[in-house]
């Protein structure tokens, strides 16, 4: 009889690490970037990894959780799922029915220990996730070019690295922020991250791409920073020009409304977050492609079910990223793995992050595409070097919670946020 896993211990360590000042419609990136690393120990020594974010809300959820799931078995999903909600909510969710909106919090500390217990059982079941996942249906996933207009460096802090990628605020150098790119990562179609400048200057940005690069599909993503007027009047300047138009604007009724007009797909990672979204996301058509993110969508699994909906409704899937490290990689890529209707390549920050928390450095991408990591479980190991470096990065930076708007302030003193912008 096979002996039965519990966990005995369980460790998150927020870290920080190195980010350029790339720009947004919040504002701009700070110096660090916040994450939190996950260990589930089994009382056998075993050591499953996962990775979120290290804001200090999620911490403290984060430590919360981690504080109950000593004497859980890995396998037991359902368990983890009771005991994250419990704890964080006070409550059980009722399995017979569709998760309502506002489990968010839920969502992204079960995703974060979903990952490391189901490292845990490929790691006793001697395979890699994507296997314990059902299978790859492919053996490489896409992804995407993830570019950004930048400043050249970080605002008053002469003891930061200078940032190699230097200034991009024109089409001429983005266009070689392009070229630098996909010259050293091979990736087959590109993302522009918009609402930074007046659309119509955005537009003759994505129009200089396409002169560079005839054949790469070109997304944009103004993450909400565009009204329904402004995105009206912009449509024909797209038509033509864009795989797919990413969160225009903000809400799922103004998706609606834009969707009404378009002539080339909505996506979404900012208005269709959650289960609870979908049943009005349909009414309303207001997207045709949903970009799936296991860290706030309750894992891997809850991902592959968002998937599987994608087929019964004909909605396109894709990826979303965060500035994020080897870990939420590979996670993603294992999953990416066994989607058949994986229609969009992937967004990475992955080329913008220089340092790495896992065993021999970053992971690397060939023709655009990264393959499956080798080994058991994820089949990436925590450097812990690199781990206690990052550890200590944060508890120097003095970073506690994101935000772009008052990092923006350095730069330009009567910078306004707030949406729409346009």
């Amino acid at each position: 009889m096979t002996k039965q896993i519990r966990v005995g211990e369980v460790r998150v360590t927020p870290i920080a690490f190195r980010d350029p000042p790339l720009l947004n419609v919040a504002g701009v990136h700070e110096p660090w970037a916040l994450r939190s690393i996950i260990e589930v120990i089994t009382e056998d020594g075993r050591v499953g990894l996962g990775e979120s974010y290290g804001d200090l809300e999620t911490l403290a959820d984060l430590a919360a959780c981690a504080a109950i799931l000593p004497g859980l078995d890995p396998f037991d999903l359902n368990g983890l799922r009771r005991r994250v909600s419990q704890t964080l909510s006070g409550h059980d969710e009722d399995p017979a029915v569709i998760p309502p909106s506002g489990t968010r919090r839920v969502n992204v500390s079960f995703g974060a220990f979903e990952v490391a217990m189901l490292d845990l059982q490929a790691q006793a079941a001697g395979i890699p996730l994507h296997a314990l996942l059902g299978g790859a249906v492919r053996d490489r996933v896409p992804y995407s070019a993830y570019l950004f207009y930048k400043f050249a460096r970080h605002h008053g802090d002469p003891g930061y690295p200078t940032d190699s990628w230097g200034e991009v605020l024109s089409h001429a150098q983005m266009v070689d922020e392009t070229r630098r790119m996909i010259g050293a990562y091979g990736f087959g179609s590109i993302k522009l991250k918009g609402g930074v400048f007046e659309p119509d200057y955005e537009i003759e940005t994505l129009r200089a791409l396409r002169t560079a690069f005839p054949d790469h599909p070109l997304r944009i993503d103004p993450n909400g920073g565009w009204s329904v007027a402004t995105t009206l009047r912009v449509l024909p300047q797209l038509d033509g020009l864009l795989e797919y138009l990413e969160d225009p604007t903000g809400t799922l009724a103004e998706m609606g409304e834009v969707a009404k007009h378009a002539s080339m797909p909505l996506a979404t990672n900012m208005v269709t977050v959650e289960f609870g979204h979908i049943p009005e996301t349909l009414r309303l058509n207001a997207v045709q492609v949903i970009l799936s993110d296991h860290h706030y969508w309750g894992g891997l699994r809850a991902s592959q079910n968002l998937a599987a909906l994608g087929r019964v409704f004909g909605l396109g899937i894709s990826m979303h990223s965060n500035s994020h490290l080897g870990i939420s990689l590979a996670a993603m890529t294992h999953m990416g793995a066994t989607l058949p209707n994986l229609t969009y390549a992937a967004d990475t920050h992955y080329p913008w992050q220089e340092d790495e928390v896992i065993q021999g450095g970053k992971l690397r991408f060939e023709g655009g595409c990264l393959a499956l990591p080798a080994g058991p479980g994820l089949g990436v190991t925590l450097d812990r070097v690199a781990l206690a470096s990052l550890h200590a990065n944060y508890l120097a930076c003095g970073i506690r919670r994101r935000d772009d708007g008052t990092e923006m302030r350095k730069h330009v003193p009567d910078w306004q946020g707030g949406g729409p912008r346009f």
